[in-house]
């Protein structure tokens, strides 16, 4: 289980083929600053994305071409959000709030950890919690889901 202290996503399993609402836990500042800035990478295999609008925060998305192709619904989407920013708030070190997004996996995906690295923006420096090698006790991990079988229950 990941530790308090680390950006870390709310639901923690998912399946490929299915939608997913990405609920990302932002529990601290940068040392004693509060955060001003929240950057997700959408990383190739979740398309369809569509954030949530923050009140106080401008949000903006960053697209680009896919390396792969998928089908939605019968529509073929071969570009997308690749990064969301949040921008313009104020999230003091002693809260913690929730950035939303939602998406779908592609059905083609394996099993496994799927990660979304996230920045966080501080007045004088940011927390780059962009680590996606499932180190156990990995200082900056990236927030991440685990990709179950379909047949699988998740919890």
């Amino acid at each position: 289980m990941p530790a308090f202290a680390h950006v870390t996503l709310e639901t923690q399993q998912a399946k490929p083929g299915s939608t997913y609402k990405a609920i990302v836990r932002v529990p601290h500042g940068c040392g004693t600053e509060a955060t001003n800035v929240v950057r997700v990478q959408i990383p190739e295999g979740f398309y369809n994305v569509k954030p949530m609008p923050k009140a106080g925060w401008t949000l903006e998305t960053v697209t680009a071409p896919y390396a792969n192709s998928y089908d939605n619904h019968g529509s073929t989407v071969s570009e997308g959000v690749t990064e969301i920013v949040w921008s313009g708030g104020e999230l003091p070190n002693e809260y913690y709030d929730e950035f939303v997004f939602r998406g779908t996996f592609a059905a083609t995906l394996e099993p496994g950890q799927f990660y979304f690295p996230t920045i966080q923006e501080c007045a004088n420096g940011e927390e780059a919690w962009i680590d996606v090698t499932g180190a156990p006790g990995a200082e900056m991990p990236a927030p991440g889901v685990e990709l179950i079988p379909a047949g699988a229950a998740s919890h």
